[in-house]
């Protein structure tokens, strides 16, 4: 500490310094945010409003279009700011909180995504009692471990071991993301290091055994069924599996593996996949081949012009 200053912000690098490719990004990232603001608002909208769609699966489809909007406002407003300004700055209380926050967010989604699979294990290979194990007072209770869970996670190793950050006070990130953030601490990280590794190992390969050991049993229990019923039974679950692949990947990629200075400066770029494009595909993902949601949506509209004439 002896010649080391503490930093009062925190530069953050972005992607380029070119005018015109960042003007390039900024319509780029802004189409898809207002998109994510849209898609994810609709479908927590649609799910409200239809009673058809008051069942877990849904419950939980629209706890996880609400984890996609806090992921997506975390970063990217601060992110569209900073690609039409020179200044490219963040305090370092605003670059801790959202380094903090963030995996916050990540570990719920992941926990989120274990629970919609044991729900469809449940639905496909234990239908007779589903609705007695997923009732709402259950519903309720695993959505309160997700969250409760992942802030415990997260929260008490950050307190037990605070970081000081020094100069130089750059990152070559477009946001304040944990690993990035290590490198300018005025001590040795090595601890830290070891317990989001830790925690990474917990949060991110214990769901995805959950996940994988449902859908094995998910799928045995199909291969039974006749050929009639597969197609409907896979559906069910293709669109939950695309949604694991991405976003389990590439968060593995980022918090499962070494913090050299070549990863790091490739994170800003896996970032992009799960705090940019997931919120925006997932929805997609899950309601375009959902004829339910389609349905919901549809006898939603004709409500609204039915209003609208009679208002007229």
């Amino acid at each position: 500490m002896e010649n080391k200053t503490i930093a009062t912000e925190v530069v953050l690098l972005g992607f380029s310094n070119v005018w015109k490719t960042n003007i390039l990004l900024f319509l780029l990232f802004f189409l898809l945010y207002l998109s994510s603001l849209f898609v994810n608002c609709l479908i927590i909208c649609v799910i409200r409003w239809s009673p058809p769609l008051h069942t877990p699966m849904y419950f939980f489809l629209g706890n996880l279009s609400f984890i996609d909007l806090s992921y997506s406002s975390l970063a990217i407003p601060k992110l569209l700011v900073d690609l039409l300004s020179t200044h490219r700055t963040i305090s370092v209380i605003g670059c801790l909180v959202q380094c903090k926050v963030d995996p916050l967010i990540a570990a719920c989604e992941c926990q989120l995504l274990a629970i919609m699979a044991y729900d469809r294990y449940i639905a496909i290979c234990r239908p007779l009692h589903y609705q007695y194990l997923m009732r709402w007072s259950v519903c309720c209770h695993l959505t309160a471990f997700v969250w409760t869970f992942s802030f415990i996670n997260i929260t008490i190793p950050s307190i037990a071991m605070p970081i000081t950050l020094c100069y130089p006070n750059e990152i070559n990130h477009f946001a304040c993301e944990i690993l990035s953030v290590l490198r300018l601490s005025c001590f040795d990280t090595s601890l830290q290091e070891l317990v989001i590794f830790s925690i990474g190992f917990v949060v991110l390969l214990l769901p995805f055994a959950i996940i994988v050991v449902s859908y094995i049993c998910i799928i045995s229990s199909i291969l039974k069924i006749r050929s009639s019923g597969r197609s409907k039974a896979f559906s069910t679950c293709t669109s939950h599996i695309t949604v694991v692949v991405i976003y389990f990947g590439n968060a593995m990629l980022t918090y499962l593996r070494s913090s050299s200075a070549e990863s790091l400066s490739r994170d800003k770029y896996t970032s992009l996949i799960y705090v940019v494009i997931c919120p925006v595909i997932n929805p997609l993902i899950y309601t375009l081949n959902n004829r339910d949601v389609k349905k919901a949506l549809v006898k939603l509209i004709q409500a609204g012009d039915h209003h609208k004439s009679i208002e007229n």
